[in-house]
């Protein structure tokens, strides 16, 4: 039992969410491995809230993720669907029975070269050469571009109640393909899968005494936007009072050319942020792309990373960090925030639908203090937006919840001689949380705002991608090109509750209404009438309305 930690449970629904939850658990997985380093700060995030204790059928104490995941047949490669931790209790009993036993052996997948690589160089004595090789981006970026599904880079092992594989469809080909938003509901509505679900969620909250919610990583682009859809319904349903904190993920960029693609994704995007608005208590889009609707953007940028934003592997790599930051305040050891409590501070009025942003890495120099780093952004909003919602410059915040971590306890303050004046008024601060809360009511005056200040870094230990242009290995920003592994970075990250939501939801209402709906049969022949889609149009318009004008909490 997780002895009183406040529990979540997580489900991934979709592959490119499968992307970004293999990234998320290795980085748990690395901070693990930290908890007993002396050089380490404390504990301030607690593992317990997302991990669940066990116990195989040998005695053999686990520690696993409380995580149910749903991917189509063929996605997973050479991991098994039971996992490789427990032994299967039908094959203990056939080795019981004493006649005649005839095995059948299917085909093994091949292990990914990347993971293979990897794990080889694992069980060598010196982790350190292998740091280095990996980040050495001419061997690193090829062996990159070879990972198809994200089981070929999960470390982590996974409890056999954790893999619910859609049989019915196909990960790989042309057909049987989970393309649309009416396939996913069905998928749902079916009494075989429905079943299958439902035992898996009762067999984690049974076990838990304090369950404060649920997190959702459900992928919009595709059918998996109806099973998020159904997932959350029945979660609000089921379990009425507790938190269901969503992100729809989107892999990134489109093109005009793939004109199919390009209108299924608009019609699962706006279908599934609708719905899943309808039961979460909060949403969260999390997207590379520079846009929701039709018209492509070119993907974001960061100054001190360096990334292809064609490869999955990538970019989930990148929404996998601002994730593990955004999360902190259910997480923390000492005085959590619940789930519950943070969707309500974010989604006052009706605005469950939140952006987020990131600094990744946070740009502290070698001598600089958190007021020397803070005061370079000036006026302007610092962090990369993550939610395909356009620039945040411009536009108004309602609310907001911040988190920025991985700084040392040295450089949360400035070091001025005696007598010099400080610069700036954060300089004159004398705790790096005051530092913190005075900056933000600099940057948005008179708007509710949370924040954290953490110790704990970011981990971007192997298997995670060689992106960092110019940091050195405890993750500080350099001029020049970083010299060994960089396995830990400082992350600032926010999730707010923004006008640009107002100009994002209304354009996407638009380009819906230039669809010529006849053209797209096929979308409509998988569960979803015409007037589902009138209905959906009124209720993205409705949630844009939400976000045009109006008062932050604070006036």
């Amino acid at each position: 039992m997780a002895g009183g930690a406040r529990e979540v449970l997580t489900l991934q629904l979709g592959h490119f969410a499968g992307f970004v939850g293999a990234h998320w658990w290795n980085q748990q997985d690395a901070a693990l491995g930290r908890a007993t380093d002396s050089k380490e700060p404390p504990g301030e995030l607690c593992p317990d809230v997302l991990y669940r204790t066990g116990r195989t059928l040998h005695g053999q104490e686990t520690y696993t993720p409380r995580l149910i995941l749903m991917d189509l047949k063929g996605s997973l490669s050479s991991l098994k669907e039971e996992g490789g931790l427990y032994r299967d209790k039908q094959l203990d009993a056939a080795i019981a029975w004493q006649g005649k036993l005839t095995t059948h052996k299917e085909e093994l997948y091949p292990k990914n070269p990347y993971l293979q690589d990897f794990l080889s160089a694992e069980v060598r004595a010196s982790v350190l050469n292998f740091l280095t090789r990996c980040h050495n981006p001419r061997v690193s970026i090829g062996a990159e571009a070879s990972i198809r599904v994200w089981s070929d880079f999960l470390r982590v092992h996974l409890h056999p109640r954790s893999i619910c594989m859609i049989q019915k469809y196909n990960h790989d080909g042309e057909a049987g393909r989970l393309e649309a938003f009416g396939q996913g509901e069905s998928v749902l509505k079916e009494p075989k899968y429905q079943e299958e679900l439902e035992d898996r969620l009762h067999f984690y909250v049974e076990e838990c005494d304090y369950l404060q919610g649920f997190q959702i990583l459900c992928d919009l682009h595709d059918g998996f936007s109806g099973v998020g859809a159904k997932a959350a319904e029945l979660l609000q349903d089921e379990y009425s009072g507790r938190g269901i904190i969503t992100w729809g993920l989107l892999p990134g960029p489109y093109h005009r050319g793939e004109a199919q693609r390009n209108i299924y994704r608009l019609l699962n995007t706006a279908f599934g942020l609708v719905h899943l608005t309808a039961h979460s208590s909060l949403v969260c889009p999390l997207s590379l792309g520079g846009s929701l609707g039709l018209r492509p953007e070119p993907p974001v940028s960061f100054p001190y990373l360096h990334y292809d934003a064609t490869l999955p592997f990538h970019c989930s790599a990148i929404l996998a960090t601002a994730l593990d930051t955004v999360t902190v305040p259910y997480r923390l050891c000492s005085s959590p925030v619940s789930m519950v409590h943070l969707a309500d501070m974010l989604s006052f009025c009706g605005k469950k639908v939140v952006t987020a942003g990131a600094i990744i890495p946070f740009p502290l120099a070698p001598g600089q203090s958190l007021p020397d780093s803070l005061m370079q952004f000036g006026g302007a909003t610092p962090w990369t937006p993550l939610s395909a919602c356009g620039e945040p410059s411009g536009t108004r915040c309602f609310a907001q919840s911040v988190v920025l971590r991985g700084i040392d306890r040295a450089c949360h303050t400035s070091q001025l001689t005696p007598g010099t004046p400080p610069p700036s008024a954060l300089h004159a601060c004398t705790t790096g949380e005051e530092i913190l809360a005075q900056y933000l009511q600099q940057q948005q005056p008179g708007v509710m705002s949370s924040s954290h200040l953490l110790l704990t870094p970011c981990r971007v230990a192997p298997p995670y991608p060689h992106l960092f242009s110019s940091c050195s290995p405890p993750g500080m920003v350099l001029d020049g090109s970083p010299k060994g592994a960089v396995e830990s970075i400082p992350v600032f990250g926010a999730l707010c509750s923004s006008s640009s939501l107002h100009q994002t939801l209304e354009a996407l209402a638009r380009d819906l209404t230039k669809l010529d709906l006849r053209r797209w049969a096929s979308f409509m022949d998988a569960g979803v009438e015409h007037d589902d889609v009138a209905e959906l149009l009124q209720e993205l318009q409705s949630l844009a309305q939400c976000y045009q004008g109006g008062d932050s909490l604070v006036d």
